[in-house]
């Protein structure tokens, strides 16, 4: 997401990753990570979804540019995504998208981090310009909204433009990214990698090597052959 300025609303921010950081940790303790991570992303919408400033999106239904932006995961969602994918798509479905996301993260590895940020990558999960797996998306596709999207869609044609900046809503965007960021301090501090990885190579090495899921129980780094990237916390300084 780019660079935004905005007002700090340091109480909103402060109240999430307090209340976040505590029910994550309980969650994560007595119901496992992965379900700690569905519950908190019901939270995570419902904090959204009430922000003040949600009426100003233009997100809706079968607007899809931003499904293809680099999309960053961290392993709990990879190894939840994949949960889903198992138990809730058809065979046919679920050998369409190993390939996919097998051609793209090909693609993808052939790439250095400028080239990666500057090229469109249709989302495997993208089918009819819907999400296929909405109820389990990445927490950033939960956080990425625009007010306009003229701003997306330009985005999308002109790639390499890295000076195109969409507009968003404040509120939208601290009330989702101190969620994010309290859930990810909660992991973190049970043991649980939480660096950012790239969503293709992530999944391809996640389907392709069934053990990094027991690395990552264990508190190993689950996707070795991946370079993961620490996530700088940007409220740092306003949580508990």
């Amino acid at each position: 997401m780019p660079a935004m300025e905005f007002t700090l609303d340091v109480d909103l921010v402060r109240g999430i990753l307090v209340q976040e950081h505590a029910e994550a940790s309980s969650e994560i303790r007595s119901l496992g990570v992965f379900q700690a991570l569905t519950e908190s992303r019901q939270r995570q919408d419902a904090r959204i979804g009430s922000a003040e400033d949600v009426g100003t999106l233009a997100c809706r239904p079968g607007c899809a540019w931003c499904c293809h932006f680099t999309v960053d995961v961290r392993a709990a969602e990879v190894f939840s995504i994949l949960d889903y994918v198992e138990n809730q798509l058809s065979a046919e479905d679920q050998a369409r998208l190993h390939a996919e996301i097998s051609a793209n993260s090909q693609l993808i590895r052939s790439l250095d981090e400028d080239e990666r940020v500057t090229r469109n990558t249709r989302c495997p999960f993208l089918v009819g310009a819907q999400c296929s797996i909405y109820v389990a998306r990445p927490q950033s596709c939960r956080n990425y909204h625009a007010t306009d999207v003229a701003g997306c869609e330009k985005s999308y044609a002109e790639p390499d433009n890295l000076d195109i900046d969409p507009d968003f809503a404040p509120g939208v965007y601290q009330a989702g990214a101190a969620h994010v960021e309290a859930f990810s301090a909660a992991m973190r501090e049970a043991g649980y990698d939480t660096d950012a990885y790239e969503l293709n190579c992530a999944l391809d090495t996640a389907w392709n090597d069934r053990d990094a899921r027991a690395r990552f129980l264990e508190g190993r780094t689950p996707f070795a052959q991946l370079a993961g990237e620490s996530v700088v916390a940007e409220f740092d300084d306003l949580g508990p």
